[in-house]
């Protein structure tokens, strides 16, 4: 994802005034959701899966891969940091849960800027405040956007997932490092979960969301397939 990849999205946020892993707790969540066992679950795999990173192979990032590591990084921070308001603004479990997820995906990526010893310009990250100008605007926008209504606030989390596993996906066309490659497949699997999280607490509400970012043929083909398990394979 490069720069001018984020001045699109936020043309496409202004023009449409920005269309818009987990699931509450209680007992209203149906196949489409992830439950609060899956996030728990989930979060102790990527614990566990994180630890692949020291067993690849030490390949010295290239400039590509380095700037892609600082964007990860900080758009991760952006969903943690959405959700986190959002759950504080709607008390519903599913900003809660996947807030902890991504908390767990920007950690990965941090452990990888560490292993090759790239500067962290996240290290002293307060929470809404970021180093890149375009996601400044976007997590102004799209906190704006979730606090009108809890509908809205799902449609944002919907597309800030739709958003993530397009990026994540132009990024590793981009890149050859495996251990790269690796964490940035595990990022767009819990992209997938929580994709299917928010549109689940979507429809379960009688709307729908159309895609902004990934295409229909990918959305459908998400929806269609179940929660995803396991690490991917390095």
């Amino acid at each position: 994802m490069k720069t001018n990849h984020f001045l699109v999205v936020m043309t496409a946020f202004t023009v449409a005034s920005i269309l818009l892993s987990s699931c509450e707790s209680d007992d209203e969540a149906t196949p489409t959701f992830l439950t609060q066992s899956k996030v728990t679950n989930a979060d102790s795999e990527y614990a566990t899966c994180v630890t692949t990173i020291d067993s690849l192979p030490f390949e010295t990032p290239s400039q590509t891969e380095a700037d892609a590591l600082h964007l990860m990084r900080e758009e991760e921070l952006l969903a943690r940091d959405v959700y986190q308001a959002l759950f504080e603004k709607w008390g519903l479990a599913v900003f809660g849960n996947i807030a902890k997820s991504e908390e767990q995906h920007t950690n990965a990526v941090k452990k990888l800027l560490a292993k090759y010893g790239i500067e962290d310009l996240a290290a002293n990250h307060q929470p809404g405040v970021f180093q890149f100008e375009e996601l400044q605007q976007l997590y102004n926008n799209l906190l704006a956007q979730g606090n009108v209504s809890l509908m809205d606030a799902l449609k944002v989390g919907a597309t800030i997932e739709d958003l993530d596993i397009a990026d994540l996906e132009k990024l590793s066309d981009e890149i050859d490092n495996q251990d790269v490659l690796w964490v940035f497949g595990n990022l767009t699997k819990g992209s997938r979960n929580h994709l299917r999280s928010f549109v689940g607490q979507i429809e379960s509400r009688g709307e729908t969301y159309a895609p902004q970012y990934i295409s229909d043929e990918s959305f459908l083909d998400i929806m269609n397939s179940p929660h995803e398990t396991g690490c991917v394979k390095p």
